[in-house]
């Protein structure tokens, strides 16, 4: 991941409430055939990789792997305890790489760093780092979420 650095219109908000560093973790998700089934149910996307067990055999992975959206899926800030804290924020854009392979059976920790609060003119908008770690403390997912930030509400 590259980091930046960053303009000098970043500031604190004080009518957010969160700030640049606060982190929070979403919940544990152990990946099953249920989601993989689930999730290509939804989105139609039928690649073998994902529910053919002898086309996954012959790749070098061995078994079916995950779905890289349901993966970016697990990193919703709204399934944090940030949930009661986001008002107005609209993702905007979102990007990630995935650094290890998420099978049946991994158990996936997200967690979602606040990077930068921003004003640009009279919009605000929030960068979060984005990150799934499976049971092994292998990284399997980074990458970021950037919100634009609307119709604040005042702090008491």
């Amino acid at each position: 991941m590259t980091v930046t650095t960053l303009p000098d219109n970043d500031i604190e908000i004080p009518e957010l409430a969160i700030k640049a560093g606060d982190v929070f973790l979403g919940p544990s998700k152990t990946l099953t055939d249920t989601h993989f089934t689930l999730f290509s149910a939804i989105t139609n996307d039928m690649h073998p990789i994902h529910y053919d067990l002898e086309y996954a055999r012959a790749t070098q992975f061995g078994r079916p792997l995950a779905h890289g959206l349901l993966l970016n899926g697990l990193t919703a800030l709204g399934a944090t305890a940030a949930v009661g804290l986001i008002h107005g924020f609209v993702i905007v854009e979102q990007g990630s790489r995935f650094l290890a392979p998420a099978m049946v059976g991994d158990t996936l920790q997200p967690k979602l760093t606040i990077e930068r609060i921003w004003r640009d003119g009279a919009r605000i908008f929030c960068r979060i780092r984005t990150e799934l770690t499976n049971q092994r403390e292998e990284t399997v997912l980074e990458g970021f979420h950037l919100y634009r930030v609307f119709d604040t509400p005042a702090v008491p």
